[in-house]
């Protein structure tokens, strides 16, 4: 039975450490493996450091409720500990392709979600964990294999094949925040053609009423000797003005918007 007072004092308080990065050492009798992986539970990503002790090829994991080491088993024992936590990680990662999917649909068919960045940043910070501590545990657990590769022998490609799951989580979550990247790209592109088109309504509604302004505001001074004070038709002149000013602003404007209209068309 392995006593953790027996060991390296280093070696404990890396073992202790919830947040301890992924990582193998050998020692002189012993070695230590220690496995950071994500864990999905009800949406939220729970992060725990698996810490393994290998003594004459026996096994062992240490419990942190109880603040001691268990026998495991073989070495091929921690290979299967270490299957099962990667093949449901895969299901996790999978399932966040899925849902990734489902909102660049949203994008695609112009029903934008309020809670779009809400979801895309969650999104974000989960692929990002998980393919950062896949990538670190990848790296522990084949430095693992290459030291132990005597004893495994023919069983090498089990572990080899739990290696594979290691490095097919680290690409799946790098592709899905590649997908994420892109997503964001082309809604940013959406939110900015949103943002010019009312720009340029607002262009337009801005030189409409830019002539009446003018025209208000200059007879509206409050002065002597302003034009066709004393004109009984007066107002209809004033009204005259307005539109022939409205049709010398606004006709740019159309001509503009037919060119482009015409040039689309052709």
């Amino acid at each position: 039975m392995i006593e953790i007072k027996n060991l390296d004092e280093n070696l404990v308080e890396d073992i202790k450490t919830i947040n301890h990065p992924s990582e193998f050492i050998s020692k002189d009798g012993y070695s230590l493996l220690i496995l950071r992986l994500p864990e999905i539970e009800n949406q939220n990503i729970k992060i725990t450091s698996y810490a393994f002790i290998i003594k004459d090829n026996e096994c062992y994991i240490y419990d942190r409720e109880k603040e001691a080491f268990k026998r495991l088993g073989s070495l091929f024992d921690i290979n299967s500990y270490i299957e099962e936590k990667s093949h449901k990680l895969i299901a996790n990662i999978q399932q966040y392709h899925f849902e990734i999917e489902q909102l660049e649909e949203s994008l695609y068919e112009d029903n934008i979600s309020k809670i779009f960045m809400q979801k895309w940043l969650s999104f974000k910070k989960d692929v990002s964990l998980i393919n950062r501590l896949s990538f670190h545990s990848k790296l522990a657990y084949e430095l693992f294999i290459k030291y132990f590769k005597k004893e495994l022998k023919d069983d090498e490609l089990d572990f080899i094949d739990v290696l594979e799951h290691l490095n097919r989580l680290k690409d799946l979550s790098f592709s899905a925040m590649e997908k994420l990247d892109n997503l964001y790209d082309f809604y940013r592109a959406k939110v900015d053609e949103k943002m010019n088109r009312n720009m340029y309504y607002l262009t337009i509604i801005s030189g409409i009423f830019l002539p009446l302004t003018l025209i208000t505001g200059f007879f509206g001074m409050n002065s002597g000797g302003l034009p066709l004070v004393d004109d009984p038709n007066g107002t209809f002149k004033v009204v005259v003005i307005s539109v022939i000013l409205e049709v010398i602003f606004i006709a740019p404007l159309i001509f503009m918007n037919f060119q482009k209209i015409k040039k689309y068309k052709g």
